[in-house]
């Protein structure tokens, strides 16, 4: 996609119009499930055309690429932030509630989980980046995890391996925000969210 930084044909800067289309799109995608957002819709919010549009993507499939990139980029490194940050597995568990239960931006929920959820409808390159971005959460969290495994063993159940963990963790918090969408309380989600992560506390 590098071609972007090219004028377009109109002599307007084709990074102007990705902006204001991939704005327009994550807000629509983030607002509502992006397979129920059209491509004439995304236009219309953006007030480009559809010729510029694909000028600028190529496809459908490039555009939910990108805004899932764009999305990507601007909240994803908060949540690793908190993995990453040093601090001890409880203080990063509370600061992890705190984000699935308070923060303004999960309000209408997640849009990579909404991606995730819903990635049978996505075209095959956006299939691809939404395994590709599990597969680091994942991954992230399996990290985090480790530093305290070997430390605090007795804080595990003997079935429990850091994988089952780190996958439990990751859908314990995408429940929460999906909840969060669905309209549940702050207060009951955090609750909720406690319990479930209850399983890492010491006995």
């Amino acid at each position: 996609m590098s071609g972007l930084e090219n004028p377009s044909p109109r002599g307007r800067p084709r990074t102007l119009i990705t902006d204001k289309v991939l704005d327009a799109t994550i807000d629509a995608y983030w607002r509502s499930d992006p397979s129920d957002v059209s491509v004439n819709t995304v236009c219309k919010l953006a007030g480009v055309s559809k010729p510029s549009l694909y000028r600028a993507f190529g496809s459908e499939d490039g555009l939910t690429l990108a805004a899932l990139d764009r999305y990507a980029e601007r909240v994803l490194p908060e949540i690793f932030g908190m993995l990453q940050n040093g601090q001890t597995m409880h203080e990063t568990l509370d600061a992890l509630i705190d984000f699935a239960s308070e923060d303004p931006r999960m309000e209408t929920g997640c849009l990579f989980y909404k991606m995730r959820a819903g990635k049978h409808r996505l075209g095959p390159k956006t299939r691809v980046r939404v395994e590709e971005i599990n597969a680091a959460a994942q991954a992230a969290y399996a990290t985090f995890l480790n530093a305290y495994w070997y430390c605090e063993t007795q804080a595990w159940p003997a079935y429990m391996t850091i994988e089952v963990a780190a996958n439990y963790l990751g859908e314990q918090i995408a429940l929460a925000i999906t909840q969060r969408a669905s309209g549940e309380g702050k207060a009951q989600i955090r609750d909720m969210l406690r319990l479930a992560l209850s399983v890492f506390s010491r006995p």
